[in-house]
C-alpha cells in the first residue's frame, strides 16, 4: 500500500510539473478541490487521530497541538527565509516562490527546497501507515493531492530567468522520487506513539499552512471565486463523508 501510494505521489507531482510547461484554464478548480481535502483531512482526521495516540499535555496543552502549531509555524518560517512565498492579487499566474529579481540560482535553490519538502512528505506517508491503514490513507491523499502544485512550483522556480529547461526537468524528477524514497525511510523507522501523536499533529499544521497560505490563494487569483469556492466545498465535504464511512 505505502509503495501504491507514493507511485501515485510521484505521477501526481510529474502532472504538476507538465502542468507548468502547458499552463490550462481549468487548474484553479483542482487547486480549490486540493485545499478542501486539505483543510479536511487537517480537522476531520490528523486532529482527532493525534489527539487518540497520546494523552500527554505539556504546559497544560495536548502535545499533538503543540506539533501542530510548531508544523504551521516552521513552514511559514522556512518560506520567509528562503523567500519563496509572493502573493498573486491581480493576475493569474504561476505562484512562483521566488521575486523576479532574484535570478535563477535563487530559483534552483527554492526547487531543492521543494524537493526536501517531498522527502519529508513521504516521511509522512510512511509514518502515517503505522498508526493505521485509514491515517495512513488520509495522510497519502493530502500528500497526493498537493504534490500538484509542488510539481508545478518547482519546474517554474526552476525555470526562472533560464531558457534551459534541462535543470526545471531534472528537479522536477527528483521532487517525484523523493516521496518514495522518503514512504521507504518512514516504514523502516519504528515511531512511538507518544512521538508519532506530535508529528501527526506537525504535519497537520504543515498541511494546514500549505491550503490556507498557498494553494487556496493561488486557486482564487484572477478567476471566478464562486465555482472555486464550490470546488473547496466539495472536497471538505467528500472527507467529511469518507470520514463518516470508516466510523
Amino acid at each position: 500500500m505505502v509503495v501504491l501510494v507514493s507511485l501515485l505521489a510521484f505521477l501526481t507531482t510529474l502532472a504538476g510539473g507538465l502542468a507548468a510547461m502547458r499552463v490550462r484554464d481549468n487548474r484553479h478548480l483542482a487547486l480549490g478541490l486540493a485545499g478542501g481535502l486539505m483543510l479536511g483531512i487537517v480537522a476531520f482526521d490528523l486532529i482527532p487521530e493525534s489527539l487518540e495516540l497520546t494523552r500527554h499535555s505539556p504546559f497544560g496543552v495536548p502535545a499533538p497541538m503543540i506539533g501542530f502549531a510548531a508544523g504551521f509555524l516552521l513552514l511559514h518560517v522556512v518560506e520567509q527565509a528562503v523567500s519563496i512565498h509572493r502573493a498573486h492579487e491581480h493576475e493569474y499566474a504561476p505562484h512562483v516562490h521566488v521575486h523576479a529579481h532574484a535570478g535563477g540560482s535563487a530559483g534552483l535553490v527554492t526547487a531543492s527546497a521543494l524537493v526536501v519538502h517531498s522527502l519529508m512528505d513521504g516521511v509522512s506517508i510512511g509514518l502515517g501507515f503505522q498508526s493505521g491503514t485509514e491515517v495512513g490513507t488520509f495522510v497519502a491523499l493530502a500528500v497526493i493531492v498537493h504534490k500538484f502544485a509542488d510539481g508545478f512550483n518547482t519546474v517554474t522556480a526552476a525555470s526562472l530567468n533560464r531558457a534551459d529547461r534541462r535543470p526545471a526537468v531534472v528537479l522536477l524528477f527528483a521532487n517525484a522520487t523523493a516521496p518514495i524514497a522518503g514512504a521507504a525511510l518512514g516504514t523502516v523507522v519504528r515511531v512511538p506513539d507518544a512521538v508519532l501523536g506530535p508529528y501527526l499533529g506537525g504535519f497537520a499544521g504543515v498541511l494546514l499552512y500549505l491550503a490556507a497560505a498557498e494553494i487556496l490563494p493561488e486557486a482564487h487569483s484572477g478567476h471566478p471565486r464562486v465555482m472555486t469556492l464550490c470546488a473547496t466545498g466539495l472536497g471538505l465535504a467528500a472527507v467529511l463523508f469518507i470520514v463518516s464511512l470508516a466510523h
